[in-house]
């Protein structure tokens, strides 16, 4: 607790801060000397410690050492260089208040209007396999103190953690300041910064030294969660919205990918081509998933002879070529150049998958905006799903079918499904976890032909899964996520000549259900498990 309150009428409005004086100490050197010469160029003050001031030195600007500030020189060989109050004090002050000004007057201390600060990498440390007091070491003291002090007097001071934020740090010099809203964007980014710098210190100290905090998960070793910030993306969902993308240390997916041809990812690209990767690799065969506003627009696996996945592709378009324009595409095998030359006719916003054949990647880059992402060695679906609610986070075991068997399911209805009638129920019971609830997916072939999806009750869903499909909808087989709590749902289907369904039961009235399906002569299965998708 404060020891001194203060009324809102004693704050100033500040909004747009010119910078004068800045603070760097840097790690990672990637854009210090740009952001140097921005500075230097404008006339601001550069103070600085260590290897960061002597790089800014060498390469001419000037650069006054913190040693000169504080009057102590850099000590314990390094471990104590800013934590010093003609530093902290610079840093705190808030000049809203005509008494924090009056104090930093009579201490002679000027304040920083910029504090630019990455931390020792003591994740890179520790994940090429260092431990030990040679990882300790690299646990950074000085600079979360600042980057924290920054964060919060963020009404004062801009705090830049990565090398992503110095574009903007310049033109915002260029420009006569940082505005409020920058400032806030930057804290926030600062403050999950260094929790995500704690939570790998705490990691490593739970797997090596024996502490470990207690979580649902424990047992599983599941709950390990270390992120740091990757890219400051243009905005998010929508223009008027800020975002970021955040990696984890040891995470190999989408986050990890490398980008071959395009503009850059956007928030939504990302969120499309993440869905569209959980569905492609629900499949072991060659597969292709279509996406659009993280709903899917086609899923197919690869039949008949010719090359795989460009069949695959062809066979998912076919579902809905008119939603999957400007859509996102997942495959779960090396892009072809027949599936290449198929594409490039279509408008795609992205495409992500294991690799391209070089002839197919030369084809696609002569596309100019298509986004092609090249997924990491060894892609894997993280061993846990978090979602961010009010006050806090939903924390759960994915939804995956590793072990995947129809030979539990119960025949309610009809007569046993021959081989290739329970090889489409089986693949339409993988796809319509793809399908936001309420989901029913129409299947023929080993392709998706109609999916309704995100209603709020599951006759829709039907009506729109039928629409969608057509004539294709007759001697197809169709999947719901969840149960039918009436006959109605399934009678549309059974109207529109779906020969098989399979869906999990465990309704009140599944008889009502069963006699239905009967009355139509068409089999039925339950599975006796769901799978919501929300």
């Amino acid at each position: 607790m404060s020891s001194s309150a203060h009324s809102p009428s004693d704050y100033r409005i500040r909004d747009a801060i010119p910078i004068t004086r800045a603070l760097i100490s840097v790690s990672d050197k990637t854009g210090l000397l740009e952001l140097a010469a921005a500075l230097a160029g404008a006339g601001v003050e550069i103070v600085s410690t260590g290897s960061t001031a002597k790089t800014i030195a060498d390469a001419g600007h000037p650069v006054t050492e913190v040693a000169q500030i504080t009057g102590f020189p850099e000590s314990l060989d390094g471990r104590v260089k800013t934590l010093h109050p003609a530093i902290h004090a610079g840093i705190l002050a808030d000049l809203r208040l005509a008494s924090h000004e009056v104090q930093l007057t009579e201490l002679g201390i000027r304040p920083f209007e910029l504090v630019v600060v990455n931390l020792y990498p003591f994740v890179e440390t520790i994940a090429s396999g260092v431990t030990g007091d040679a990882a300790i070491e690299q646990i950074d003291i000085g600079g979360p103190a600042m980057v924290r002090a920054a964060a919060k007097n963020h009404a004062n001071v801009a705090i830049a953690v990565s090398p992503d934020s110095y574009a903007q740090i310049i033109k915002a010099v260029t420009l006569g300041g940082t505005t409020l809203a920058q400032r806030q964007r930057l804290a926030g980014e600062a403050f999950a910064h260094t929790a995500a710098y704690d939570t790998a210190v705490a990691e490593f100290f739970a797997k090596n030294i024996g502490v470990r905090a207690e979580h649902p998960f424990e047992e599983a070793d599941i709950f390990e969660v270390r992120a740091s910030l990757k890219q400051v993306l243009r905005y998010g969902e929508n223009s008027h919205q800020d975002a970021s993308l955040y990696v984890t240390a040891d995470g190999a997916g989408i986050a990890q990918a490398t980008q071959l041809h395009g503009k850059d990812m956007s928030y939504n690209n990302y969120v499309d081509a993440d869905a569209a990767l959980r569905t492609a690799y629900d499949f072991r065969e060659p597969a292709v998933a279509i996406i659009k506003h993280a709903q899917p627009c086609g899923i197919a696996v690869a039949r008949g002879a010719g090359d795989p996945i460009a069949s695959a592709h062809l066979r998912a378009h076919e579902c809905d070529p008119v939603s999957a324009f400007g859509g996102v595409i997942a495959a779960n095998r090396t892009v072809s150049v027949e599936m290449a030359n198929t594409v490039k006719d279509i408008f795609t916003e992205v495409v992500i998958a294991p690799d391209f054949e070089p002839e197919a990647l030369e084809i696609l880059r002569a596309k100019k905006n298509i986004r092609l992402l090249k997924l990491p060695e060894g892609y894997h679906r993280e061993p846990v799903e978090f979602k961010q609610i009010s006050g806090g986070l939903l924390v759960q075991q994915p939804d995956v079918f590793d072990e995947f068997s129809s030979a539990g399911w119960q025949l309610v209805s009809g007569e046993a499904a021959d081989d290739a009638t329970l090889a489409d129920l089986e693949f339409a019971w993988r796809a319509v976890r793809a399908v936001k609830s309420n989901a029913i997916l129409l299947a023929h072939d080993g392709a998706s032909v109609g999916v309704g999806m995100g209603q709020v009750n599951r006759v829709d869903s039907c009506h729109l899964a039928v629409s969608r499909a057509g004539e294709r909808a007759a001697g197809s087989v169709a999947a719901s996520d969840a149960f039918f709590p009436f006959a109605d749902g399934p009678q549309i289907l059974l109207d529109a000549g779906v020969k098989a369904i399979v869906q999990p039961g465990g309704s009140i009235r599944d008889q009502d259900v069963i006699d239905a399906a009967k009355a139509a002569g068409v089999t039925m299965y339950f599975t006796g498990e769901r799978h919501f998708y929300h």
